[in-house]
């Protein structure tokens, strides 16, 4: 059985990143289109199997094919999308063995409902303690990053796509330069916060 990576939440480093976009690409630039296509697609592959965190998991699958690429340098043997797919089926499995080791117990009645009021104060509390990660991890940003990924997911009366495209006409970006980039921000955010609620 192989042995669990440590380093396997690391986030890949810029160059790798590139790298990865370069690969998607076959050397072309269409500016990470490709990279969001293939992202989306896994999004859907990982909610069509009824995934909690669909989105993480797709991330967790291109940082992997990322540091593969960082580790050998290219990945020839297979096409991109087709490489990235067989990642995503062992991502797919490590998270169905983590789901299954979760102790489910049956429950009486009675038990149920004192277990789920306990539950609803617990959801609360975590709900409350996410938050302070969030702002606490915000806060280390830089300002730059921190008022990018603000602004993209801001909520007001202005549809999403409008408001970013005004958001990355402003910022003298693509649109997919912005969504990438805040794609990576919000990669970082997300380690962050695991982090802290571990701690």
């Amino acid at each position: 059985m192989a042995k669990t990576n440590p380093d396997r939440r690391r986030e890949p480093s810029e160059a790798s990143f590139h790298r990865l976009l370069s690969w998607l690409d076959h050397g072309a630039d269409t500016q990470g289109e490709r990279y969001l296509d293939v992202r989306d697609r896994l999004v859907h592959y990982f909610a069509r199997r009824n995934c909690m965190a669909p989105d993480d998991l797709a991330d967790e699958t291109l940082n992997r094919v990322a540091r593969r690429l960082e580790e050998n340098g290219s990945i020839d043997d297979v096409a991109p999308a087709h490489y990235c797919y067989i990642v995503a089926r062992f991502v797919l499995l490590e998270s169905l063995r983590a789901r299954d080791r979760q102790p489910t117990t049956p429950w009486s009645d009675e038990a149920f409902e004192t277990r789920k009021a306990t539950s609803d104060d617990e959801t609360a509390a975590e709900r409350e303690r996410t938050m302070e990660c969030l702002e606490r991890c915000l806060a280390s940003c830089t300002p730059s990053d921190r008022e990018l990924i603000l602004s993209y997911y801001r909520a007001d009366s202005t549809p999403a796509k409008v408001q970013r495209k005004r958001l990355a006409e402003r910022l003298g970006l693509t649109a997919n330069s912005l969504a990438i980039r805040a794609c990576r921000i919000r990669s970082r955010l997300e380690n962050c916060v695991r982090a802290c609620r571990r701690q």
